[in-house]
């Protein structure tokens, strides 16, 4: 579902506001951004589990993580430079649970799965898709399903199932410009009705910014997306009474055959049993994509 599926770069930039209101669609910092106020949740070392860890990461006491940056709300940089979001704090309680740090280290996205195979990174964590495709280069550990939610502006409802001749914005490239609005506009055609105005944006930041100047009627991401754009909105967009649809799943990448990858696994399911996970992702407002299951290579295509 995600653009990650699709491409390997996603930016989405925090959408920019003069002094006085206006908006515009350049000049926004597409790495820094003050974000939602977020307390790290604090998780407990469990010993069982942490047994089970590669004598590498043991005796180094740190996960080598490699991230590309921003995708907000899952992974981008604060205003002072640190790296934050929920993909963050979910891979840190892990790493607490496991007695070690996570140690981030920028990459570009293209590079994250051959620095594993290389031995460099423990793990890939970028709002990584897991793909059946991806399973033959690497095994993932599965933390968030991941839909497609619909935003409208404030009070003007939009309903995705019947969206013929409405004008709708998505990222360029992404499932939601690629597969899922083809799809839905073809439906439309097909019963007489007219087709969906699909208006693609190079970036995340511009689709928000049309839905937020009126300039569509409505905007497509996946789910984690459209709730950070909403929270960034100031009230201006809000979900549409539909609920997210489709699913894919978010997955960390380690190395092929890796035992890395159960001992993820058990930590992010020691995490969902003891409520810490649902706490993380209610602080990011992502709860509609919390797992009840972690799995090791769940992609279903």
């Amino acid at each position: 579902m995600s653009v990650r599926s699709v491409l390997g770069r996603r930016a989405l930039q925090a959408v920019c506001v003069l002094a006085g209101g206006a908006l515009v669609l350049t000049g926004c910092s597409n790495t820094e951004d003050s974000g939602p106020a977020v307390e790290k949740v604090k998780v407990e070392k469990n010993d069982s589990i942490a047994a089970q860890l590669p004598d590498k990461i043991k005796q180094s006491g740190k996960l080598v993580v490699g991230v590309n940056i921003p995708y907000q709300p899952n992974e981008y940089k604060d205003p002072s430079g640190k790296i934050v979001g929920y993909d963050v704090d979910l891979m840190d309680a892990v790493a607490a649970t496991l007695g070690v740090k996570a140690e981030y280290l920028e990459s570009a996205f293209e590079k994250i799965i051959p620095t594993i195979q290389a031995g460099t990174y423990d793990v890939g964590m970028s709002s990584i898709t897991d793909t059946k495709e991806r399973e033959q280069q690497v095994d993932f550990t599965t933390y968030f399903n991941v839909r497609t939610q619909w935003a409208q502006q404030k009070g003007k409802p939009i309903d995705p199932d019947n969206a013929c001749g409405k004008r709708v914005a998505v990222q360029a490239t992404t499932i939601q410009d690629t597969d899922d609005l083809p799809a839905k506009s073809k439906k439309c055609q097909d019963e007489g009705k007219p087709a969906i105005d699909i208006k693609s944006f190079e970036e995340q930041s511009a689709a928000t910014n049309a839905l937020m100047l009126g300039q569509v009627d409505a905007m497509a991401a996946d789910l984690p997306v459209t709730v950070y754009a909403i929270q960034k909105s100031e009230g201006k967009i809000e979900k549409t009474s539909a609920a997210a649809y489709g699913a894919a799943l978010y997955g960390w990448a380690v190395a092929k055959g890796s035992p890395l990858a159960a001992v993820l696994q058990q930590a992010v399911q020691s995490l969902v049993d003891n409520g810490k996970y649902l706490e993380i992702a209610k602080n990011w407002g992502v709860e509609e994509g919390a797992i009840t299951k972690s799995v090791i290579n769940g992609a279903a295509s």
